[in-house]
């Protein structure tokens, strides 16, 4: 916490996606660093949002405005004056892709473009960390982890939307913010690939997490689609973290630490899905679940791992909680509000200090 404090305290931070899960956590911790946020993204949902739990508008200038909308993104950007900018805005959802497949390739994919396009016009340093997921890579649901230089692929519209955007920050890399022109450009751009993030605060239909503590808060049988689906869990707090370091790393030495890297939890401390189930239900204390048999459903990958080793060896980056305390961490934050919702901002903020002095 203190190193990235050093490096975001009074800084300009542009971050897309701020009134989303992932966003609503990172515009707490940055606010935490002393960082001088401006938001972009659409509206929140509902009085639930976890946005509108820590009073996300009196942490940053907020921008309710659509990634599509090309000037308004560019407006915005070029009048904050960004010293750096995470891009996490996105339509995240693998059932929902199929639902709006050409919705999701134009705002993950050309919104990135949208992003790298103000970022073009962007005269001063800027460093620039790109949020895709751990699903851009061809999957071939076999053991081995993926690493950055394997193939990227996607089969539902949501994976192939995002490797859609990886190319797209590689083609703009290499046009317009070449390592090698670096002293003329001097942006720094880097990607990052991380998913099957839990964490509180999340609502969005068709994850995990959300389902189970819907079905726990009203009684109700958990229902688990793919029991057997192997994913690498990891509390939201993880990526967010790697997010960080990278950037901080990044405006330091852009020609080191630019490229892609990977953000996930150890290789044998990924869970089946049955398995994430059953120890919410343990931490909730009651409830129940079933794994009905369901006919038609659109594909989801089986088995998904992803190699970190890059990002611990070169980065620094180390996960700091295992499944079992990411998942209880998560299941903590959920009864905490639904006890007491009053004060689940500052359990927020506890959560965030408590993991930034956890120890590797």
């Amino acid at each position: 916490m203190l190193e990235l404090t050093s490096v975001y305290k009074g800084k300009k931070v542009f971050l897309t996606g701020h009134t989303g899960f992932k966003g609503s956590w990172l515009l707490q911790w940055l606010h935490l660093l002393g960082a001088e946020v401006k938001g972009y993204a659409l509206a929140p949902e509902t009085g639930e949002d976890l946005y509108q739990l820590i009073k996300g508008d009196s942490l940053c200038h907020s921008v309710i405005a659509d990634l599509r909308d090309s000037a308004a993104l560019e407006a915005a950007v070029l009048s904050f004056q960004p010293d750096f900018i995470f891009h996490l805005a996105a339509q995240p959802l693998v059932r929902l892709s199929y639902d709006i497949p050409a919705e999701t390739f134009a705002v993950n994919a050309i919104g990135t473009a949208y992003v790298l396009d103000a970022v073009r016009k962007l005269e001063k340093p800027c460093t620039v960390v790109l949020i895709t997921t751990d699903k851009v890579y061809e999957n071939k649901e076999w053991v081995y982890p993926y690493r950055e230089t394997d193939r990227l692929g996607g089969y539902d519209p949501y994976s192939a939307s995002k490797a859609c955007a990886e190319i797209v920050i590689n083609s703009y890399t290499q046009s317009f913010f070449n390592p090698a022109a670096f002293e003329r450009h001097q942006k720094g751009i880097a990607s990052a690939r991380a998913g099957n993030v839990i964490g509180g605060g999340d609502w969005a239909k068709d994850r995990i997490v959300p389902d189970i503590v819907r079905a726990l808060r009203s009684s109700q049988t958990v229902t688990v689609r793919n029991p057997q689906a192997v994913r690498p869990w990891q509390h939201v707090l993880e990526p967010l973290s790697g997010y960080l370091l990278l950037g901080a790393k990044l405006a330091l030495d852009p020609l080191r630490y630019g490229g892609s890297w990977n953000f996930g939890p150890y290789a044998e401390d990924t869970k089946v899905v049955e398995e994430l189930v059953q120890t919410a239900i343990e931490l909730w204390g009651t409830g129940t679940y079933e794994k009905p048999v369901l006919a038609n459903q659109p594909h989801e990958a089986g088995l998904l791992k992803l190699d970190i080793s890059k990002a611990t060896s070169v980065l620094g980056w180390q996960p700091r909680y295992n499944a079992k305390a990411a998942i209880a961490a998560t299941l903590a934050w959920y009864k905490a509000y639904a006890e007491q919702p009053a004060t689940v901002k500052e359990f927020t903020i506890q959560q965030i200090t408590d993991y930034a002095s956890h120890e590797s």
